[in-house]
C-alpha cells in the first residue's frame, strides 16, 4: 500500500505498531521498519514492512509510507479499508505520476515514459522507455526550446527597437541555427518510423501452399508446439496468432490456412480469414516446399503478393532439394533457407526478419527514439512552423513573421515536456495508467 501527502506521515501513525512503540512521523526519511497493521482496538490485521520517505526526496516529492502486507487479498484489503478509515482516499490511475508531473520530478515526457515501461513488450521498447524516463528526450527537446529562444529573442529585440536593424552576418548565422533546428526536428520525426514499430510491433503472416511447413515454421519461431503439424495437407484450417519477440521487435505473427481452392463453407471462410490477414500484413513470410519443383500454386501466391513487402523463404533444406532456387532468386534476392523441422538456420531468419524492418538503421542507433504518438504530433508541427520561417528568412519577408513561427514552434515543443499543458491532457494521458502507478 502506498500513501503520498501531507497527511501521510499522520495516519502511518494511527495503523502502525513498531516493536519499540516508535511511531512513523519519528522515523527518518529512507529508512525500512518491521511491526504491524493493527485497528484502534489494537487488533492485528498483518506483520508488515513500513517504508517512509520524506518530502521531497520521493516519488511525488511529497511524504510517502509504503506499507508491505503478506499479500493475501483478506489481509489486503482490511489494510485499505483501515487506512480510508484513518483519512485516506483511494488514487486515482496514475496519480501518483501526476503528482510527480505537477510537482516538479518529472516533466510530462518523464512521466508518460512511466507507462511506456509498464507496457513495454520487449527488451528494445523497454530500453526506450527508460531512456524516456531519464530524461534523454526532455534534454534534446530543451536543446532545442533554448536554440529557438535565443533566435526569438534577437528577432523580438530588433521589433521592439527597429532601428538597430539585424545585420546581414547575423542574418547568415540565425538561418545557420535555424536550419540547425530544422534538421534535428526532422531527425526526430525519422526515428518515429521505428519507433512506432519497436512500440507497437508489426503485423507478420507465414503464407503458403499445403504442406510446405507453415505450423512447423511458427513452432520453430515459438520454439514452442503451437500449431498442430501433421503429413497430411490442409491441417491448418484458420489463422493461428501468437506474439514474439525477434531481435527487440514484437512480432505479431500469424499462421494462415493452405487452401486455396475451398471445398466446403469452413474451408471458404478459413480462406477469407486467410486473405484478411495478408492484406492487413506489414510483411508477408512466403513459404516454399524445397523438396519440390515450383507448383502452380506457388506461382498464383508469388503473383497475388507482387504488392505487399514479402520475404522468400525455402523450407525443408533437410532433404534432397528439387525447387528451382535460380528463378526465385530472380524475385526474391533476400531468398533465405530453413528447415522449420530441424531448426536450421531459424536464427538467419529471425535477422532478415530484423533487418527488413530495421533497414541496417536503428540496431546501433544510440540518439533518441519518437514512440509516442502526442510528441510526434508536436514536433510535426513544430518543424512545418521553423521551416516557413526558414522559407520567409529566405525570401526576405519581414521578421515579424519569422518571429511567429517561431513562436508557435516554441509552444509546441514545450506542449511535449508539459511546460504548457491542460487538465484535460493531464486527465487524458493519466486515466490509461493504473491506480498504483
Amino acid at each position: 500500500m502506498r500513501l503520498s501527502g501531507s497527511k501521510a506521515l499522520e495516519i502511518a501513525d494511527k495503523v502502525f505498531l513498531s516493536r519499540d512503540n516508535k511511531k512513523p512521523s519519528g522515523f527518518k526519511t529512507y529508512t525500512v521498519h518491521y511491526g504491524w497493521v493493527a485497528d484502534a482496538s489494537l487488533q492485528i490485521i498483518d506483520e508488515v514492512i513500513l517504508t517512509v520517505m520524506r518530502s521531497p526526496r520521493s516519488y511525488t516529492k511529497e511524504d510517502v509510507v509504503e506499507i508491505n502486507c503478506h499479500g493475501g487479498i483478506v489481509a489486503l484489503r482490511r489494510v485499505l479499508d483501515l487506512l480510508l478509515d484513518n483519512g485516506a482516499r483511494l488514487a486515482e490511475p496514475g496519480e501518483f505520476t501526476k503528482r510527480a508531473f505537477l510537482n516538479g520530478r518529472l516533466d510530462l515526457a518523464q512521466a508518460e515514459a512511466v507507462i511506456d515501461i509498464i507496457r513495454a513488450k520487449t527488451d528494445a521498447a523497454l530500453k526506450i522507455g527508460v531512456e524516456q524516463l531519464k530524461g534523454n528526450l526532455s534534454k534534446q527537446i530543451n536543446k532545442l526550446s533554448l536554440a529557438a529562444l535565443d533566435i526569438l529573442s534577437v528577432l523580438e529585440a530588433n521589433i521592439d527597437f527597429p532601428e538597430e536593424e539585424i545585420s546581414p552576418a547575423n542574418l547568415k548565422e540565425m538561418r545557420i541555427k535555424l536550419d540547425g533546428i530544422n534538421h534535428q526536428l526532422l531527425s526526430l520525426l525519422e526515428s518515429a518510423k521505428y519507433g512506432r514499430v519497436l512500440r507497437e510491433g508489426i503485423h507478420v503472416v507465414i503464407c503458403g501452399r499445403p504442406n510446405v511447413g507453415k505450423s512447423s515454421l511458427l513452432n520453430a519461431l515459438l520454439k514452442q508446439e503451437r500449431s498442430i503439424v501433421t503429413p497430411i495437407p490442409g491441417t491448418t484450417r484458420d489463422t493461428i496468432e501468437e506474439a514474439i519477440d525477434i531481435k527487440g521487435i514484437l512480432i505479431r505473427i500469424v499462421d494462415t490456412a493452405g487452401i486455396l481452392e475451398p471445398r466446403d463453407l469452413i474451408e471458404k471462410k478459413a480462406l477469407a480469414r486467410s486473405r484478411k490477414q495478408i492484406d492487413l500484413a506489414d510483411l508477408v513470410i512466403l513459404l516454399f516446399d524445397g523438396s519440390q519443383r515450383l507448383h502452380k500454386d506457388d506461382l498464383r501466391l508469388i503473383a497475388k503478393l507482387r504488392k505487399k513487402t514479402v520475404l522468400a523463404v525455402i523450407n525443408k533444406i533437410d532433404i534432397k532439394q528439387k525447387i528451382e532456387k535460380e528463378r526465385l532468386l530472380k524475385k526474391f534476392p533476400g531468398l533465405v533457407e530453413i528447415s522449420a523441422k530441424k531448426n536450421k538456420n531459424i536464427q538467419g531468419l529471425e535477422e532478415n526478419i530484423a533487418g527488413l524492418v530495421y533497414r541496417g538503421n536503428l540496431a546501433s542507433r544510440e540518439s533518441t527514439i519518437i514512440t509516442n504518438t502526442r510528441h510526434i504530433c508536436s514536433l510535426k508541427e513544430a518543424q512545418k512552423l521553423v521551416a516557413g520561417a526558414l522559407d520567409s528568412l529566405d525570401n526576405k519577408l519581414s521578421i515579424e513573421f519569422i518571429a511567429q513561427d517561431l513562436k508557435e514552434a516554441l509552444g509546441y515543443l514545450e506542449d511535449i515536456i508539459g511546460k504548457r499543458f491542460s487538465e484535460s491532457l493531464l486527465d487524458k494521458i493519466f486515466s490509461e495508467f493504473c491506480i498504483g502507478k
